[in-house]
């Protein structure tokens, strides 16, 4: 007779979302316990002896001690299967409509449970295997369309392989058997269309790949100025009304991914609830259907358990995993890590523990680098060897956008990519609200080399020779404040002028105007090589004694100026500028000793 391994311990203590349970021998570091009458839901985050620390994901309000605590032995995990797409969930992957409906109330009742995955809707699995194939884990046993722009792959779980010996297709549930496999020992598995993966184990992969493939997102100064690879990582910190929220809804619309998982830990609750009402209604624009149709939402606002902020980041990027590995290539959107951070913060104090700089605990830099790094591209299980990919994209909320605080240090320390947004471009209305001067890109050469070969090796050289402008005219802004503009030579002005048109006509976009939204690479190749034309000739003119103002009011600039709003069917009409700014600038020779006046 099987014996009853159940451990099931009482309440002494309950401080805030943090309850310490005793007689708790046998149980294990991140079991997962249902706490008190209600069966609220928690999780074992520290042990000593028979005393377990329960981080409880619900409102604690209400328990006293004596009050039971169940083990359930098992981890927290994520339900894994058709019917995540479109799906709007919490930070424990509690489907947050499903639970409106049967909860009769906009409120989250304490101690509901309802599954994650819908148990009675059924999907059309068309097996791609045969019985008597031979299959390994990752194998893809069949497919569901789940919605119109994803096909849900069926695969065979990590660590199962052997033979089939039957599989079917119709119309399924996903907890109904759609294929038996047969081990090396003899012994049955079923395979069902729903999985389950604990959140804190990373999936694994075949073989990492290096991060050679660019993520392209279509905004010009992330695109041409500061890349992010296919898999890589990137932080985006800035403070309060610099656009964080904006560049990420900006990168979830347009990144180059097939599927987006959008995290909202910890943010307050007017922001999510922008993104629950816009993300419905935002057209994907390879497509043409609703973004929501290859999006995931997991929103875990500031009013929630702070727990919960905790193992929402973990649930995201398990999702994301599944999902690279079926072959996607997966966008994962964390708004605002910083929310996340305060809950590690604030778990660690109530249980007492050393403090490291400014109250953090002193594995926060340990913790962020384990999520970042469960970012890549990867070959998946499989025999077909496919190529998946998550890129992580976080945002950081530093207090009074002061980047020397421990999260965006911590996260610097292991994030690729660093987007600084700036208030004071904000207050002038430039947006994407990136600083130029202190962003940077560690992705930038690997990717040049990609660049390079598919525009004729140029894309490097206007790349450093468009930030090398920036650069010189942050020098000459010094000057110009100091002593005036009349201080500067014709050439430094050139320089001024050429930087302007840079930030203003390139670097700057209008995310809500339909064309200037989204600029592809050649588009933005053919644009900043016809703003250093510009500079180049302009510079040549003023050699052969053209007059400054000449050049300065020359009306080839406001050419230059509408290029932002060149369709991307008719950028043919930026090769002609080119043409246009040599003729127009060719014409320009010597004064004749007449005063230049700019």
């Amino acid at each position: 007779m099987a014996m009853d391994k159940t451990i099931q311990g009482t309440i002494a203590k309950i401080s805030g979302p943090l309850v310490v349970a005793k007689n708790m021998l046998g149980a294990r570091m991140f079991d997962v316990v249902r706490v008190g009458e209600a069966g609220l839901v928690g999780e074992i985050i520290e042990l000593r002896d028979d005393t377990a620390s329960v981080q409880v994901y619900e409102e604690t309000s209400g328990l006293k001690p004596g009050e039971i605590v169940v083990d359930t032995n098992e981890s927290l995990s994520v339900e894994l299967g058709p019917g995540l797409i479109e799906q709007f969930y919490d930070g424990i992957q509690r489907p947050l409509e499903s639970i409106e409906s049967v909860a009769a109330s906009p409120y989250i009742t304490r101690g509901i449970s309802v599954p994650a995955i819908s148990r009675t809707k059924k999907w059309d699995f068309v097996p791609t295997a045969s019985k008597g194939d031979s299959v390994t884990a990752g194998d893809i046993l069949g497919t569901v369309r789940e919605t119109i722009l994803v096909e849900h792959r069926i695969m065979v779980p990590p660590g199962l392989e052997g033979t089939i010996e039957r599989i079917a297709g119709g119309s399924f549930t996903v907890e109904e058997i759609v294929a038996v496999i047969k081990d090396g020992r003899g012994r049955s598995h079923d395979v069902s269309l729903l999985s389950r993966w604990p959140v804190r184990k990373p999936r694994p992969v075949t073989r990492r790949l290096a991060p050679e493939l660019p993520l392209t997102t279509g905004q010009r100064v992330v695109d041409m100025f500061f890349p992010i690879a296919r898999g890589g990582t990137a932080c985006v910190p800035g403070p309060f009304g610099s656009g964080k929220t904006v560049i990420q809804h900006q990168l979830a619309k347009w990144a180059d991914a097939e599927i987006v998982v959008y995290i909202g830990c910890g943010e307050r609750g007017n922001e999510m609830t922008d993104v629950l009402l816009e993300f419905p209604e935002l057209e994907d624009p390879r497509s043409g259907h609703p973004l929501m149709k290859r999006t995931l939402l997991i929103a875990n606002t500031s009013n929630m358990p702070v727990a919960a902020r905790e193992a929402s980041i973990y649930t995201g990027i398990t999702i994301a995993e599944y999902f690279r590995d079926m072959g996607y290539s997966v966008a994962l959107m964390a708004d605002s890590t910083s929310r996340w951070a305060e809950a590690l913060r604030e778990m660690s104090g109530r249980l007492e523990e050393m403090p490291g700089e400014e109250g953090y605990p002193a594995y926060l830099g340990t913790r962020m680098a384990s999520f970042y790094e469960r970012a890549g591209r990867a070959i998946c299980l499989g025999k077909d060897r496919r190529e998946g990919a998550v890129s992580v994209i976080g945002a950081v909320s530093p207090p009074g956008g002061d980047l020397s605080e421990p999260v965006t240090q911590n996260t610097l320390r292991v994030a690729k990519v660093f987007w600084g947004l700036d208030a004071q471009l904000a207050y002038q209305r430039h947006f994407p609200a990136i600083n130029w001067l202190t962003s940077y890109s560690l992705y930038a050469e690997t990717l040049g080399e990609y660049w390079d070969n598919e525009y004729d090796g140029e894309w490097s050289d206007m790349r450093i020779q468009a930030m090398s402008l920036l650069e010189e005219e942050d020098q000459l802004k010094e000057i110009v404040r100091l002593v005036g503009i009349d201080a500067l030579s014709r050439e430094e002005r050139i320089v001024m002028e050429t930087s302007k048109s840079i930030r203003e006509d390139f670097l700057h976009q209008n995310s809500f105007h339909e064309v200037d939204t989204y600029a592809s690479m050649d588009k933005q190749v053919k644009m900043i090589r016809n703003i250093l034309t510009f500079h180049r000739l302009g510079m040549q003119a003023l050699a052969r004694g053209a007059l400054l103002k000449d050049i300065i009011a020359s009306p080839i600039r406001e050419d230059i100026a509408r290029m932002r709003y060149v369709e991307e069917s008719k950028l043919d009409g930026l090769d002609d500028l080119e043409k246009k700014i040599t003729e127009e600038l060719g014409k320009f020779t010597a004064s004749g000793g007449e005063e230049d006046v700019a």
